[in-house]
């Protein structure tokens, strides 16, 4: 900041002395060499100029400012012999650092306009990828915890299941239980009744009698028999078919039956039938039972499957969602962390440039007028010095 408002106070300097020497009154001084004109005229002349320039770089001294090449020049103008090639050289020197600070402000303003572009670009670009991570970041938690939630559904729906074929199973064994002692029973009062209306056909219809199979005699009651024994008489089980349900309670049952009835074999054709009917309906009873538990078993096994499937399927969905939270949580951290350099950078680059660029078109302006002005002043104490040298031959020749 200090040198470039030592650049500014220097260019009013030059811009103030350029003018004096671009006056008309100092114009008309540097170039007219009028015939009988007096040396002394003249260098009264050229000193008021000298004078005035010296004026106008002491103001710019005075104000504090001290600049190298005005302070060259001012002693140049102080000196009792003016030698212009010298204030020409200054000034050719001058046009030349003026050009060559112009390039290197426009080199800077062009580093700046690019590198502020550059820089907003990559802030730009850095905030909508961290804002579409923090989304990401987001769907992936929300997506985290309802995966969580349906698997926990599914776990405690295979816990529920199983325990419901678990009590089916333990149901079906109980019914089935009672199926084959009841079916035993029934076969067993069939059998009864087929001995009972055998043996009664025996007295009623010979012909129909079927008389038992014989035993097979053991070993004891052969040597009974051979030693002119007598066999003891067989014990009937207790029961139907030893099923401890007697005769006479089914009987029982058909006393009303057998009054209207033809007879006690008609009666028993009626027990064995209804007894029959009663066994075909258990049996169909425990087939349809069996064949929906057996549906019911199939139809849990296979939810079961589908639901462990469907755990396993989300449980590797949930661990894809998790190792993306932590890598887009370290990929956010890095670009946040790159972004805060960034802003850094954008405002480095202000305190370097702002100065430069808001400045820009001034300095620009002031520098090509400063250039125009030395090149005339130039142009003049060129003209003016070539004048004083006829001048002073004219002089001696008179």
């Amino acid at each position: 900041m200090l040198r470039a408002r030592q650049e500014s106070d220097e260019l009013l300097a030059l811009a103030d002395t350029i003018k004096i020497l671009n006056d008309d009154d100092a114009l008309d001084l540097f170039k007219k060499t009028l015939p009988g004109a007096s040396f002394l005229q003249v260098a009264v002349t050229m000193k008021q100029v000298q004078e005035e320039a010296i004026r106008a770089l002491s103001s710019v001294q005075k104000s504090g400012h001290r600049n190298v090449n005005l302070e060259l020049i001012s002693m140049a103008l102080h000196g009792k012999k003016i030698n212009f090639d010298k204030v020409i050289k200054m000034i050719d020197d001058m046009v030349v650092l003026l050009g060559k600070e112009q390039v290197a402000d426009d080199e800077k303003k062009a580093y700046c306009e690019a590198e502020f572009d550059k820089a907003d670009d990559k802030k730009k670009a850095l905030e909508r990828s961290i804002g579409d991570l923090e989304k990401s970041l987001e769907e992936a938690k929300e997506g985290v915890s309802t995966l969580a939630e349906e698997i926990k559904v599914l776990e405690d729906g295979i816990v529920k299941l199983d325990r419901e074929v678990a009590a089916a199973t333990e149901t079906r064994k109980a019914e089935h239980t009672e199926f084959v002692g009841t079916l035993a029973a029934n076969q067993a009062a069939v059998k009864l009744i087929e001995i009972a209306k055998n043996r009664m056909n025996k007295f009623y219809n010979p012909k129909l009698y079927k008389p038992p199979p014989k035993r097979e005699l053991t070993e004891e009651e052969r040597i009974t028999l051979n030693m002119g024994g007598t066999l003891a008489p067989t014990n009937p089980p207790g029961g139907i078919a030893g099923t401890g349900v007697s005769f006479q309670q089914t009987f029982a049952r058909y006393k009303k039956q057998q009054e209207e009835s033809a007879g006690v074999i008609g009666m028993m054709d009626m027990m064995k039938a209804d007894v029959m009917k009663e066994i075909q309906e258990m049996e169909f009873n425990e087939k349809d039972s069996q064949e929906e538990y057996e549906q019911m078993v199939n139809d849990a096994a296979d939810k079961r499957a589908t639901d462990t499937q469907s755990i396993e399927e989300k449980t590797a969905v949930k661990a894809g969602l998790e190792a993306d939270i932590v890598k887009d949580s370290d990929q956010k951290a890095s670009e946040e962390a790159e972004l805060m350099a960034t802003k850094q950078y954008i405002a480095d680059l202000h305190a370097d440039c702002d100065w430069l660029i808001s400045n820009f078109d001034t300095r620009k302006e002031a520098r090509t007028n400063e250039i125009d002005a030395l090149k005339k002043a130039k142009a003049v104490l060129s003209g003016a010095d070539y004048s004083l040298v006829q001048t002073g031959r004219r002089l001696h020749r008179a």
